[in-house]
């Protein structure tokens, strides 16, 4: 089976949104820096993160997470 890595468009719909990071961040309940490992790659979420995400930016997961 292929790796897979997991991409996502969280800076680009946080910016469409004209939300700071520091503001997703409040919004979820993570940090400002948590936000920050997400959108460059570094850390990926977990399941409840994504969807609590997804919600807070009104997006289906797939429109926020997809495999590369």
């Amino acid at each position: 089976m292929e790796f897979l890595i997991l991409k996502n468009k969280l800076a680009e719909v946080r910016n469409q949104q004209k939300l700071s990071q520091q503001k997703l961040a409040d919004l979820v309940g993570v940090s400002r820096n948590t936000i920050s490992s997400i959108e460059t790659g570094k850390f990926n979420p977990t399941a409840k993160l994504a969807l609590i995400l997804c919600i807070a930016l009104d997006k289906k997961f797939e429109e926020l997470f997809y495999f590369d």
